[in-house]
């Protein structure tokens, strides 16, 4: 793209101008020695086009919508329609969050994306000993078809785009969702939306997870293959990057190990039989929007890039949609501040806007006082607020990559991509994502960067406004959301009541057939789809699928 002799010429001109520059730092230093993104990647003072010597338009950017989809995955972008504007929410039992959704979808949201509870997300129902004070607490209580009823109450499901962030029992909460709509008058084959269904990124990062890898495995190409046939518009994994970067990873390993899983699901899906491109359109991702803006962008730009290589060499797609790396985006929870909670507001806004310059297809901007509990309507109203002031009235929808071009951004968009490409080399030695998993590779990578993060913090390396610096005294927080412990006795008695009118003999009946298929090489969801209707619940579903798979013991990296 650059004339090499103007290059050699321009990198002679660039050193000549560093020197007089280094001379005068003894009487105008620069504020530290050096300066590196959160990924540890060096910031030079400048950069020009001898940074980026090689970088050819046609084959490392080329247009919007065109491979290999560097500048967004769509021709237009965002002067076609915005991202789909999602608040991530889920509280207490069907009916609050019922309200909740209502709401959000008054003030413009345009996807819903639900949180479930933690007993929901590790398969035990509300009633269950290790659900005891964990009832609605961080997401919904979802124990049966009966709540899921409730919970979309009003809500025409072949009119909404709904993200369901569930990974182990994610085959049980689809099924709940097909079985709404079934009820609605709705076509699975109109429903629109995405499950989580990430298991792989559970036994390195956020730990909800059930059965073994093999297991775990099975069901998601179970759900690939259902899907292709019955729910083709739905997004039947969102690999995730999100919850690697909340647990310490650098920019460069959320791209890399998020990649390798998603790599080790294509491979799976390739032996149970299914075409890449079969089941690649239909696969889709999730990052974390830091708080490194320029890496920030960088990355998304570089993740597309490579992925879409990846598809096309590794496994010979020709179809550009199994190429294309689409991504939901939430803004990162781990850079939220209990102190000073306003400042969060800023955080989310230029979090967002990293998100936005570099193409995201949805996004969720996280509310003011997380830090502190769950969000309150106001600062739900903020944080979707804040989507819709970048889309409206900020201007930098209007082109499309504005930043390509740019020496610093192409440098580090090649740069991430580059050491993210180096870590799937070793993950490839290791035996691929689930290997690595097991011999504890990529948790002890997270364990080590979210030490040399932490670490910076607490000496003052890295500055956080409200924390090491700038501190001041504050009343103690007020008008903040609490669930009601009562939420776990009504939860309680629905599956009392509910086990009382459905049919029983029904439900064993369902159960029997669906540890028959586990045990056998039948796809599941079928099986799981009939219980479902059938009322059992999640736990007994989840306790069926034990009996035959046994559940996963973590690796210790110690």
């Amino acid at each position: 793209m650059f004339d090499p002799e103007k290059i050699d010429e321009l990198k002679k001109k660039q050193s000549a101008w560093q020197e007089k520059i280094e001379s005068r730092l003894s009487k105008t230093p620069e504020r530290q020695k050096t300066f590196t993104t959160i990924s540890e990647i060096p910031v030079q003072r400048t950069y020009t086009p001898a940074d980026i010597p090689h970088l050819d338009y046609e084959k490392d950017l080329a247009f919007p919508g065109e491979y290999p989809f560097t500048r967004g995955v769509q021709p237009t972008m965002y002067r076609g329609r915005f991202w789909t504007m999602r608040q991530y929410a889920g509280f207490a039992d069907a009916e609050e969050s019922n309200r909740r959704y209502k709401y959000l979808l008054e003030q413009g949201q345009t996807g819903l994306s639900v949180a479930f509870d933690l007993p929901t997300q590790i398969g035990y129902d509300s009633d269950h000993p290790l659900a005891r004070g964990e009832v609605g607490k961080v997401g919904v209580a979802i124990d049966s078809l009966k709540d899921m009823e409730i919970l979309f109450n009003g809500i025409p499901l072949d009119k909404v785009s709904t993200s369901m962030t569930i990974n182990a029992p994610a085959a049980i909460l689809l099924a709940m969702y097909i079985g709404v709509a079934e009820k609605q008058g709705v076509s699975s084959k109109d429903l629109n939306g995405t499950i989580q269904n990430d298991i792989l990124k559970e036994y390195t990062s956020r730990g909800t997870y059930i059965f073994p890898p093999q297991p775990s495995l099975r069901i998601i190409t179970n759900i690939f293959e259902y899907c292709s046939k019955e729910v083709p518009k739905w997004n039947s994994i969102s690999i995730s990057g999100y919850h690697i970067r909340e647990a310490g990873s650098t920019a460069v390993q959320e791209v890399a190990f998020t990649l390798a899983n998603g790599l080790a699901y294509v491979e799976a899906a390739q032996k149970a039989g299914l075409e890449v491109d079969v089941i690649g359109p239909r696969l889709s991702f999730f990052f974390n929007a830091h708080l490194d803006f320029f890496e920030e962008i960088a990355k998304y730009r570089a993740a597309r890039r490579l992925w879409a290589r990846l598809m096309k060499e590794r496994f010979g797609s020709k179809d550009p949609r199994t190429m294309t790396l689409r991504f939901h985006t939430q803004t990162a929870g781990c850079s939220l501040t209990a102190q000073q909670p306003k400042n969060n507001i800023v955080r989310v806004a230029f979090q967002a806007l990293s998100a936005v310059l570099g193409g995201t297809q949805s996004l969720h901007t996280n509310s003011m006082d997380e830090a502190l509990a769950l969000p309150s309507e106001e600062a739900v109203q903020v944080a979707l607020r804040t989507q819709q002031l970048i889309a409206y009235e900020t201007g930098v929808t209007e082109t499309i990559d504005p930043l390509a071009g740019s020496f610093y951004i192409e440098n580090l968009t090649n740069t991430i991509e580059e050491k993210a490409m180096d870590y799937l080399r070793k993950i490839d030695e290791l035996g691929g994502a689930a290997a690595a998993i097991e011999k504890g590779f990529i948790q002890m990578e997270i364990q080590e960067s979210a030490f040399r993060y932490q670490k910076a913090v607490e000496t003052g390396d890295r500055v956080v406004v409200g924390i090491n610096k700038f501190q001041t005294k504050e009343p103690p927080p007020s008008g903040l959301l609490r669930v009601d412990p009562v939420v776990q006795n009504r939860q309680i008695n629905k599956i009392i009541q509910l086990k009382q009118s459905r049919d029983k003999a029904g439900v064993l009946s369902c159960l029997a057939g669906l540890k028959k298929a586990a045990q056998g090489p039948d796809n599941l969801m079928p099986p799981i789809l009939e219980a479902v209707r059938a009322y059992a619940t999640l736990g007994e579903i989840c306790d069926t699928l034990r009996s035959v798979f046994g559940e996963y013991t973590a690796v210790s990296t110690l």
